[in-house]
């Protein structure tokens, strides 16, 4: 529910810094700021406020003590053109953890609530400043990983989803507006569509929410990355892999078997898309409990992973273990090596092949870093392949998005049947409804609390 208060919190990231940002948003924002801020320079009259929108130096003040604290900016926005639709005033001072603790608490002594995560985001949208989709982008901007996730954060930030949406939602409405004028107006002679112009028109919307709705993928790997689960068995050289296409020594690399007990992630930027790797356990059979944990989880990934890296050590001969491996590779984008190219070798490709190893297969040393590029390449070939072209620059990536376009989807659906079996135009009015409000709630046109919940709770504090 929303509160018409004043809230506060820092709007920098928590930490020592050069400068931090204390923001206040609500009726007081304005007040609480001027008794704790005084601009240095004050005319006869006594203090004044800088202009609206203007920064200017002043002292930050204990009211209880009397006392000077800092040397900061003050900022203050006037609604409703403002983040939140509110009355908006900033603290700029100085980055010191005790000092923004400081801050906040004597904004609070003065009337002031510390607000909650998402808050001022939430309010934002709650004034109509923001749409849903828009909302979600300021996430997304704040967490982007590489180059495709800020891209598509600006653009979703800047309106292209919710334009898109919208487009889809007026189209519904335009096809129950002739349903509701067919319904209102039977007895007069007016120039309507038939009914297989109807079932026409939905199925080409329906066309379009469903180009939308299958952009998911693209979308989802765009903003959260591509996750790849380095597999094989003990000893060799997943740690290897890891460290060597990080740049660091993430993972303890040892020649005992089983060292790596636990799945091990971490980041790099390819081609614009985030690669998270994931070194995992060696599979194999083991009576060590944690050990066997360790490969439960490896196995696990592996199911979830969008692509499989399987390593195979080229200087030894293949085992059961080996085979294991080759058959997670079985119907999965997936890329093996043969590692250890730098020693003799007792494997070749058509080995893997004969096991099952459909996918690429690229003679690897990490030790030597030999095929580290023709892997590079690989990877980002198999990125596009899942992503695809599209043909469109939107796309949605949140599970969300896509439950409520499939929602749409089966109500457009249902009433391109209905139109086509000659049901009353009062059934068929009925599903054009669902589909608009399936839509509505993409951008928050239509919504519930429990739904705002879902979203602004995953947000930090301040934002």
């Amino acid at each position: 529910m929303y509160v018409e208060d004043t809230i506060v919190a820092p709007a920098t990231a928590p930490g020592p810094g050069a400068v931090a940002i204390v923001r206040l948003s609500g009726p007081d924002a304005h007040r609480i700021a001027r008794a704790l801020w005084h601009p240095l320079k004050q005319s006869a009259a006594g203090p004044s406020c800088p202009p609206p929108s203007r920064l200017q130096l002043g002292e930050l003040c204990d009211p209880g003590r009397g006392v000077t604290i800092d040397r900061a900016m003050a900022v203050f926005f006037a609604a409703p053109r403002t983040l939140t639709g509110e009355p908006v005033a900033e603290l700029h001072c100085h980055g010191g953890s005790y000092l923004v603790r400081r801050v906040i608490g004597l904004a609070i002594a003065a009337g002031a609530r510390g607000a909650e995560a998402g808050e001022f985001t939430r309010r934002a949208f709650l004034n109509g400043r923001i749409d849903l989709t828009a909302a979600e982008a300021i996430r997304d901007l704040v967490e982007a990983r590489g180059e495709r996730a800020l891209a598509q954060a600006v653009a979703q930030l800047g309106g292209a989803l919710a334009t898109r949406v919208t487009g889809l939602r007026a189209q519904v409405i335009s096809i129950r507006a002739h349903l509701e004028a067919a319904i209102d107006f039977a007895d007069e002679d007016l120039s309507l569509p038939s009914a297989p112009q109807i079932a026409t028109s939905i199925a080409a919307l329906a066309a379009d929410v469903a180009l939308l709705h299958d952009s998911f993928e693209r979308g989802r790997i765009a903003r959260d990355g591509l996750r790849a689960a380095i597999v094989g068995r003990p000893n060799v050289g997943k740690s290897s892999l890891l460290n060597l296409m990080l740049g660091s020594e993430r993972a303890i690399v040892t020649p005992i078997p089983g060292t790596t007990r636990d799945v091990i992630e971490d980041s790099l930027e390819l081609g614009g898309y985030a690669l998270r790797l994931q070194d995992t356990a060696g599979v194999r059979d083991s009576a060590d409990q944690v050990e066997r944990i360790g490969i439960e989880r490896a196995l696990a990934r592996a199911r979830e992973a969008d692509l499989l890296i399987a390593v195979f050590d080229s200087s030894a001969a293949l085992n059961g273990e080996d085979f294991q491996v080759a058959a997670l590779t079985a119907g999965r984008s997936a890329v093996a090596l043969l590692n250890k190219c730098d020693r003799p070798a007792q494997i070749a490709e058509r080995d893997l092949r004969a096991h099952g190893v459909a996918g690429p297969i690229i003679r690897f040393s990490a030790l030597e870093a030999i095929g580290l590029d023709d892997l590079r390449r690989e990877i980002l070939a198999q990125i596009e392949a899942s992503t695809g072209d599209g043909g469109d620059d939107v796309a949605i990536s949140r599970e969300r998005h896509r439950e409520a376009l499939a929602r749409a989807l089966e109500a457009l659906g249902r009433a391109q049947t209905d139109t086509l079996t000659g049901m009353p135009p009062e059934i068929v009015a009925v599903e054009m409804t669902t589909a608009a409000e399936a839509l509505g709630a993409l951008t928050g046109e239509v919504g519930a609390e429990d739904v705002l919940e879902l979203i602004f709770r995953e947000f930090c504090i301040g934002k």
